[in-house]
């Protein structure tokens, strides 16, 4: 056994036997000298490894030191004026390499996505929103912001707010409205919805429905938690019943497809296209809208893709739907 650096017993594997300090401390305590290790490595040089960092000699030995002491660790046989890694070292080395590769492609990531012009923006969007209202909306936003790109989530409003307050999207639009102390959100449209029901319906040739006139009808709807199912629930009440729920499912054209196989009726917005075997009312009373808003978080700071993206949707209020 040997003494290295504060006195302690080392092995003749240059591995002190423990640590006291704490895993989720060596980041911070390693972090500044990683880069300083990674020079000399490569060189095995304290001199020109000190001459390409831009610090001097004594600085950089001293802090070499000190990584070996708190590491508990021989990284570096000293000959004289040079030094040769260990096998420990040499390990150690190949690690930095990549840990530093990995910090400087993570800095350009978020260099390019933070560009005005190539940035990112990470988008969440309702499931009824997707086929026509989404494409167009990025289209013309892409007209004067050809570069920037998006990751789409195609979500319900509780999941997306989730995902906001955990960092994975920057804003989205949702429905209804949130309303919560770590948001903000503005109202920017409202889609009518209808009273949709198989093409053999007794309602089937009228246009117009009174929603108290099916009461004795069966539903299919969204399950629990989606802003869509909410609102069902409300309406009905509103004209004076319960729902009978037949069916729940997660997307609003499987439920189309419920209803034309005369699993019962649904409310729901307007189709992106025809769909054979249902025929949609429009409900008279209760009035049958839900209102849509974008919703991001309020205390995070935004990159400029973001902020632009975020004016263009504000730009689109009472535009930003059809039917």
């Amino acid at each position: 056994m040997s003494s290295f650096g504060n006195g302690e017993d080392i092995s003749e594997t240059g591995v002190l036997p423990a640590s006291d300090i704490e895993r989720d401390s060596w980041a911070a305590l390693l972090t500044p000298r990683l880069a300083q290790f990674a020079g000399v490595a490569r060189h095995e040089h304290i001199t020109q490894a000190a001459r390409e960092l831009g610090i001097p000699q004594p600085t950089l030995s001293r802090a070499i030191a000190r990584l070996e002491d708190d590491l508990g660790v021989r990284l570096l046989a000293r000959h004289g004026r040079t030094v040769s890694l260990t096998p420990l070292g040499r390990a150690f080395a190949r690690s930095v390499e990549r840990a530093l590769a990995e910090v400087s492609r993570a800095a350009e990531e978020v260099r390019a996505d933070a560009d005005p012009t190539l940035g990112k923006v990470a988008f969440g969007f309702l499931h009824t929103m997707g086929p026509e209202t989404m494409p167009a909306l990025i289209r013309a936003f892409r007209q004067d912001h050809p570069r920037v790109r998006f990751v789409l989530v195609q979500s319900y409003g509780e999941d997306m707010i989730e995902r906001m307050r955990a960092g994975e999207l920057d804003l989205c639009l949702t429905s209804p409205v949130p309303d919560a102390p770590d948001l903000v959100t503005r109202r920017l449209d409202e889609q009518r919805l209808y009273l949709v029901v198989p093409a053999d319906h007794r309602l089937a040739g009228r246009r117009r429905v009174r929603l108290a006139e099916m009461a004795d009808e069966s539903f299919v709807t969204l399950e629990p938690g989606y802003g869509l199912r909410r609102l069902t629930d409300t309406l009905c009440e509103q004209a004076g019943f319960r729902p009978r729920i037949a069916f729940e499912g997660e997307e609003p054209e499987t439920l189309r497809g419920l209803v034309a196989a005369g699993l019962g009726v649904a409310l729901l917005p307007p189709a992106t296209l025809p769909r054979p075997g249902v025929h949609d009312l429009t409900v008279t009373a209760p009035r049958a809208i839900r209102e849509i808003g974008v919703a991001w978080m309020a205390a995070r700071p935004e990159t400029p893709p973001v902020t632009a993206f975020r004016r263009f949707l504000l730009g689109r209020r009472g535009r930003l739907t059809t039917g």
